[in-house]
């Protein structure tokens, strides 16, 4: 039966202006992932365009698309990602002024490309919701046209290109094609090609759980706004589904995944496997899904499709991406593992691993009778290998704790294992934060709280991204606690109790 709402994006799609600029991407088979998930894996590489994402796409087909006062007044967006370089791109190839509001807290090799292809960069707060408040004030007060990074049906008509594209070059059947979802703008162009011509063709939508908008959305049959927005994969922390983008999601999306941080590293290091490119954490986001789909399903001798949407990745990030692949694979298991402190036990502990190889080993004498140590252990990917692994270690009679998932552990306990501390250091309680990631966040915090509360613990690690992630212990009486608390949330930066979390307790309490 004829659908209006596909019809009418058909139309767009098909007489979409985007090939001024961008390119038609190949599609790729994934040797590897093929060989190892028993199914015809296909990688659509859109982190192959200009400026190494999709969003071109969208940018150019809205941009060509405007009449000539708007163009003569000028384009803005507020955007610290591959939207910002798309729309810098399409505006210059168009002879038009473009300013992209950024926060300031975005990394000078983004602030870098978009000043390179073009645009004015105005860099203004510290989060998205400020920059783009700066941009609606330049929309009324310089006549400026808003372009949207995806809640735009133009924008969604030259995304949904790809949908075109991989119909075109796919001779085989497909089964499904798995596409990343921030605020909707691929995902919505994508169904609404496929669902016109190819209803039979599964469209899956790929979400972080950490800013899964669309599943929430689909969850309670409307639009709703997450409270809180994970910063991992920043290309699609979007805090609430798109208004055009959820008209078309809602109906024509067969199925909702979302994927946590370690399994997008995994998806990650599988990816360059298979191409040798470096996707940025969203735009691995459609093949972790996928490989959760083929493993719920029990999928065989299938043909999926994998958008890889871009590979705008910070050189620093690549490091904490390597530190937690294996575990996102289940390949690696991390454990807290009590020995006797005596000589010849760590040689008795490691002799019971077997040709399991270890990937880290943390200790620091602290106490005369046991010893705690933080290692991590290569495990393979079968389904029972963890546990077996613990069940061994138990059965031999070592206390064992899996704290593979600990997010304290992974972040921070990792590097800084070096004893408990001293009996001096009373009523310590443990924050975990996560602070805007420039000059001055650091000393606005000690000012707010130095002089109230001694600081007994602290670790800081960047990890390339606009936010880091911060450890901090002072010691707060328990009736101090609601003071210090009142404190925090008077400075605005996102925190967690971590006091009781086992693997502080553990190794550093």
């Amino acid at each position: 039966m004829s659908n209006p709402l596909l019809n009418d994006y058909l139309k767009k799609i098909l007489s979409a202006r985007v090939y001024d600029v961008a390119i038609e991407t190949p599609l790729h088979i994934a040797p590897f992932l093929t060989e190892r998930l028993g199914n015809q894996i296909w990688l659509k590489r859109e982190d192959e365009q200009p400026v190494y994402s999709f969003k071109i796409r969208g940018a150019y087909n809205k941009v060509s698309q405007l009449n000539e006062e708007e163009k003569a007044a000028g384009v803005v967006a507020a955007s610290a990602g591959n939207h910002a370089q798309g729309l810098a791109l399409a505006a210059k190839e168009l002879g038009i002024k473009a300013t992209i509001v950024m926060p300031r807290t975005t990394p000078e090799i983004k602030v870098k490309s978009v000043k390179a292809r073009g645009a004015k960069v105005v860099l203004h707060g510290d989060a998205f919701d400020d920059a783009f408040a700066y941009s609606q004030k330049l929309v009324e007060e310089k006549g400026m046209t808003y372009i949207h990074p995806y809640d735009d049906p133009d924008t969604i008509a030259g995304q949904g290109t790809i949908g075109m594209e991989i119909l075109r070059q796919m001779r085989q059947p497909i089964d499904a094609v798995f596409v990343p979802v921030g605020g909707g703008g691929l995902a919505a162009g994508v169904a609404a090609y496929i669902k016109a011509l190819r209803p039979e063709v599964k469209v899956i939508s790929v979400e972080s759980t950490e800013s899964a908008c669309l599943a929430a959305a689909k969850a309670e049959g409307e639009r709703v706004v997450l409270d809180q927005v994970g910063i991992f994969a920043d290309g699609v922390a979007v805090a609430q589904i798109g208004e055009n983008t959820w008209q078309v999601c809602k109906d024509h999306i067969d199925d909702c995944l979302t994927v946590t941080p370690d399994e997008i590293c995994a998806a990650i290091k599988d990816i360059f496997d298979d191409t040798r490119a470096v996707c940025e954490p969203a735009g691995a986001l459609a093949v972790a899904g996928m490989k959760k789909y083929i493993e719920r399903e029990s999928c065989e001798d299938h043909n999926f499709v994998a958008i890889l949407s871009g590979a705008n990745v910070n050189f620093d990030r690549l490091r904490y991406i390597s530190e937690v692949a294996e575990i996102g694979e289940g390949r690696e298991v991390i454990l807290a593992v009590t020995i006797p402190e005596q000589a010849g036990s760590f040689q008795k502990f490691c002799s019971l691993l077997g040709k399991r190889p270890i990937t880290e080993f943390n200790y620091r004498y602290g106490d005369d009778d046991k010893a705690r140590i933080y290692v991590g252990v290569k495990v393979s990917d079968e389904a029972n290998a963890r546990q077996a692994l613990l069940s061994e270690l138990q059965s031999d009679g070592y206390p064992v704790m899996d704290i593979t998932d600990n997010e304290i552990a992974k972040y921070h306990i990792r590097h800084m294992v070096g004893g408990h501390a001293p009996d001096s250091v009373n009523d310590e309680r443990v924050y975990r934060f996560e602070f805007p990631e420039r000059p001055g966040a650091l000393l606005n915090f000690l000012k707010k709280l130095g002089k109230r509360f001694n600081i007994s613990l602290f670790h800081y690690r960047n990890h390339g991204a606009a936010y880091g992630r911060v450890l901090v212990g002072m010691q707060v009486p328990n009736d101090k606690v609601p003071q210090l608390e009142g404190y925090l949330n008077e400075l605005g930066y996102r925190f967690w109790d971590e006091t009781n979390n086992e693997a502080y307790q553990l190794f550093l309490r």
